[in-house]
């Protein structure tokens, strides 16, 4: 391998994103991917609603059976979604609260938080979503104490955005389950203390890192769980050359933040050697 000034670990889109960044400075770099092609996540893994807005196609092996999701994030309330609009019995585990809010309110929110403070939209986005959805709570379905882009903000946790799947629990056709206390074999116990059977399970719970199980030497950048040990906007930097892109879990444009400051931060490195 050629010598360069950059290795970056994982094609993805933070790896990706911090190539593109160290190209627009001239500076050299090699990528090393496990896989066989970039984006594998997305490419191979993803569900097809991420990428084409479409629903997937087992969706349709599954109708007339009885389908749990575990999840309630966006995946998971899409993948409840569209389930249950081929014909599945679909259930979904919404163990905490969450903020569900529309495309266009979202849209909203980013806007205004640019011109006000984060706690006024916060209330109006609350207002808003209250008059379109009702009182979500005799659903199943509880909000969070902190708003909705105070919680972006402060932890980098995204509202849901809706795309029916509520009034398809509103109307009961999917059911809304609690928090799941045992799995044996096709029958679910939840802590309500009823037990389901199931003809399918879908995860849909997220990933963790794993960096912190091949890393060396980067203790100091990442805790246990292979999450930055330094809090937000602060995280991306490490000891003796180490950084990390995408970790924060604030979606692309937290990947696209810690891409240009790694890259900057590279720049000026090399910039001060070089001097």
């Amino acid at each position: 391998m050629e010598n360069v000034a950059v290795l970056i670990v994982g094609a993805g889109p933070a790896g990706l994103a911090t190539a593109a960044c160290l190209t627009q400075f001239s500076i050299p770099y090699a990528i090393v991917e496990r896989e066989d092609c970039i984006a594998s996540l997305w490419r191979k893994r993803a569900y097809d609603r991420l990428k084409l807005h479409l629903a997937k196609e087992f969706c349709k092996s599954f109708s007339g059976k009885s389908v749990l999701v575990i999840g309630s994030g966006n995946s998971g309330m899409e993948i409840a979604y569209d389930l249950a609009t081929h014909g599945a019995n679909t259930s979904i585990v919404i163990r905490s609260p969450i903020h569900v809010m529309t495309k266009e309110l979202v849209r909203l929110g980013m806007t205004l938080a640019h011109h006000l403070p984060l706690n006024l939209v916060d209330n109006l986005l609350a207002m808003v979503t209250k008059f379109i959805f009702g009182d979500l709570s005799r659903h199943g379905i509880r909000m969070p104490k902190m708003g909705p882009m105070t919680l972006k903000s402060k932890t980098g946790r995204s509202a849901v955005i809706d795309v029916g799947t509520v009034g398809l629990i509103k109307r009961g056709i999917i059911q809304v389950q609690g928090s799941i206390s045992k799995i044996m074999d096709n029958i679910v116990k939840f802590q309500s203390g009823d037990e389901i059977p199931f003809d399918a399970i879908v995860f849909a719970t997220g990933y963790k890192s794993t960096a912190n199980m091949w890393l060396k030497n980067g203790e100091s950048m990442l805790n246990d769980i292979g999450l930055p040990t330094k809090e937000y906007p602060n995280h991306w930097k490490g000891e003796n050359g180490l950084y990390c892109a995408g970790l924060a879990r604030r979606g692309l444009a937290g990947i696209a933040a810690d891409a240009k400051n790694i890259a900057g931060d590279i720049k000026s490195m090399l910039g001060s050697m070089c001097g």
